[in-house]
């Protein structure tokens, strides 16, 4: 099966912005991409080509529509849909910048997933069958990770720390899913109680209460769970270059490292993501000392490329890295960020964005990697819901 060409159109994500969808077809199908966007962006991401002009504030996608129509799928045609390293590096080569800046990091991945997809089509094999096939590795149910508060700039408000998200430990995936998803409901009838403004919900749908520290938020959801809990700080959104600036009043790093084991001391904190600026290595690898037993998580520090990921792995600045593929640009160099951290023991977890579309992909890349973890939002909007719906399919399926 050949590619015989590839368009694309602009639609919208969750937050209501632009963003792609891309068409592949060969003869007799055609297969679907939708490609998300972050607003937590770390300046290592690779860059989403926009139009920057006034219309939709600059946010237009109709720039990376022709180079998948005019430069990328011309160059494309023929080439068999199996050959997704082959194809990947094509578009790199086309691009030839270091951070995908040419063709556009979200034009390049909307072809990269539609080729995936036909590529399992073509084998006739389940979507995470096919991606286990890629990288050499067996299939495994993630354990969710569902971000029920949220804070920082995905909301605009509220608590500093950008997410806050129970970790199931069941013995499946089904299970896992719908104890968080009772826990959401009995929070939401806390939350109500209280206030029943606090029940509004972020970009991921998670509760946004007035609640301004992290031990609020923490205390709040320990009496609706006694379920672990994970933090996605996303520190470089508070930090000014010299400090960081929060409602608990500025903190230099050796303070906010102990204020990170006091709480992991207090509340049944496993993990922490982005807990210091994005460049700071060797505070990480501080931090990650201090608190040994702790799921220290790269997400900006690493931003899914393998030359950050290796900078990280010589200082042991994390043990845990986030996985987005969009941060990257293919599907291929993913899957290389993926094997250097399964080399190395670290945990992965493959995480979604803040605009979503309802492609529910990044389920079975999760499963096919054979992940420890995925997050995908609360157990609510429609974009969070079709991941975990997909899960749940792949679980029966797996018998897991």
């Amino acid at each position: 099966m050949k590619i015989k060409n590839i368009r694309a159109r602009e639609i919208l994500d969750s937050r209501g912005n632009p963003t792609l969808r891309v068409y592949l077809e060969t003869e007799g199908a055609e297969f679907i991409a939708g490609v998300p966007s972050g607003a937590s962006t770390g300046k290592h991401e690779a860059v989403e080509l926009r139009d920057g002009e006034k219309r939709l504030s600059g946010k237009g996608v109709l720039k990376a529509v022709e180079k998948i129509e005019d430069v990328i799928s011309p160059e494309l045609e023929g080439v068999p849909v199996t050959d997704q390293k082959e194809i990947d590096e094509k578009m790199c080569e086309l691009d030839g910048t270091d951070n995908k800046s040419e063709l556009g990091a979200n034009a390049m991945l909307g072809v990269s997933i539609a080729v995936t997809k036909a590529g399992a089509f073509y084998k006739g094999k389940p979507l995470y069958e096919y991606i286990s096939d890629l990288a050499e590795t067996e299939s495994k149910m993630p354990r969710p990770l569902l971000n029920v508060i949220n804070g920082g700039s995905h909301t605009g408000g509220g608590v500093d720390f950008q997410e806050f998200m129970l970790a199931p430990d069941e013995k499946s995936f089904e299970e896992n899913l719908f104890r968080a998803v009772e826990a959401y409901h009995k929070l939401k009838e806390e939350l109500k109680k209280q206030n029943s403004s606090w029940i509004n919900v972020g970009d991921e749908g998670g509760f946004v209460p007035g609640l301004e520290t992290p031990e609020e938020v923490l205390s709040l959801l320990g009496k609706v769970t006694d379920m672990e809990i994970v933090l996605d700080v996303a520190a470089t959104e508070f930090f000014n270059g010299a400090f960081y600036k929060t409602k608990m009043g500025k903190m230099g790093t050796d303070a906010l490292i102990d204020y990170y084991f006091k709480l992991v001391e207090k509340f049944p904190v496993i993990g922490i993501e982005d807990p210091l600026e994005e460049n700071d290595f060797e505070s990480w690898a501080k931090l990650s000392q201090k608190l040994e037993n702790t799921l220290i998580i790269g997400d900006d520090l690493l931003a899914t490329n393998p030359k950050r990921i290796k900078k990280a792995l010589r200082k042991q600045s994390c043990n845990g890295m986030i996985l987005k593929i969009n941060q990257i640009g293919t599907i291929t160099e993913s899957l290389e960020a993926a094997e250097l951290a399964k080399e190395n023991d670290w945990k992965i977890i493959v995480s979604h964005r803040s605009g979503e579309t309802t492609d529910s992909f990044i389920a079975d890349f999760a499963v096919g990697i054979g992940s420890e973890f995925i997050k995908t939002g609360a157990p609510a909007r429609g974009e969070r819901v079709v991941k975990y719906n997909r899960l749940l399919e792949i679980g029966e399926e797996l018998n897991l």
